[in-house]
């Protein structure tokens, strides 16, 4: 049998010392370990992860896929094996890693198709059934496209990248309770508004009404969100506010810089005249 590639497992976390234990041992058989941690995170998760042996880095953190990038260079293996201090790694998933491994490829990602847990549910509808991520790939070739939400992969080099999809499933506990999902939602909408703002060069009421309603309907009549019930309508309800919440911030930038211009615009005038 051929020698397999080595994986470094990488983790990237907050104030996480629930999780971060039970993540580490779900990554044991990656032959490296390294977390990185954000510097404003309080708790114990950095010294839980140095005591169970991973290499731990402290960055300050400027958005997910800054965070990332940060850590693929630490990265000591050839492929990366990316996991989020909320996610497990079943033995199934890791079994056919290790396969990708001793065949060396043959592409440069896979990405993993998630099933997620709300408050300890497991969601079945509400499009989460659809959730795929790029999280094992090469090192050399790989980089996180830089966008403070959801970031994916692109290739560092420009070359022509070939990906599949793993049949086994990370295990993704999204949130503990709905106050931290409420805690979480305001600042994540408010981060993907500026994503947004770049392809939107002026908010309307498409975008603060039909979009919202759109994402809901969405969600929970195509995606089949009434299959997790009161559960569904809320993580639909709230995916379509936190649309609503995205582009009301991108229309308050957009107002407050063309107020500031028209003033500025105001103030030339009257000393011109």
């Amino acid at each position: 049998m051929a020698e397999r590639q080595k994986l470094t497992a990488l983790i990237t976390v907050g104030d996480e010392e629930e999780h971060i234990g039970p993540c580490i041992e779900s990554v044991r058989f990656a032959d490296e370990v390294v977390v990185i941690v954000d510097a404003s995170a309080g708790g114990r998760t950095e010294q839980i992860a140095r005591e169970m042996g991973a290499t731990v880095h402290v960055n300050d953190y400027k958005g997910a896929a800054a965070q990332k990038n940060f850590g693929i260079p630490k990265a000591s293996h050839p492929w990366v094996l990316v996991v989020d201090s909320d996610e497990r790694v079943t033995p199934e998933l890791a079994h056919e890693v290790q396969e990708v491994l001793r065949r060396d490829g043959p592409l440069d990602g896979y990405r993993v198709y998630r099933q997620n847990y709300f408050a300890g549910r497991l969601v079945r509808g509400c499009g989460w059934q659809r959730d795929d991520v790029l999280r094992l790939f090469r090192r050399d070739r790989s980089k996180y496209i830089e966008r403070r939400v959801h970031p994916d992969i692109i290739p560092a080099d420009g070359k022509p990248y070939r990906t599949g999809h793993l049949k086994g499933r990370l295990l993704h506990y999204t949130f503990d309770s709905f106050s931290q999902y409420l805690y979480k939602h305001g600042r994540y909408a408010e981060w993907a508004s500026h994503d947004r703002e770049k392809h939107t060069p002026r908010v309307g009421y498409r975008h603060i009404m039909l979009r919202p309603v759109w994402r809901f309907f969405r969600q929970f009549v195509l995606y089949g969100g009434w299959r997790d019930g009161i559960m569904g309508f809320i993580i639909c309800w709230m995916a379509a506010h936190s649309v609503f919440l995205k582009y009301a911030h991108v229309w308050e930038r957009q107002e407050l810089g063309s107020e500031a211009a028209r003033e500025k615009d105001r103030q030339g005038r009257d000393k011109r005249g």
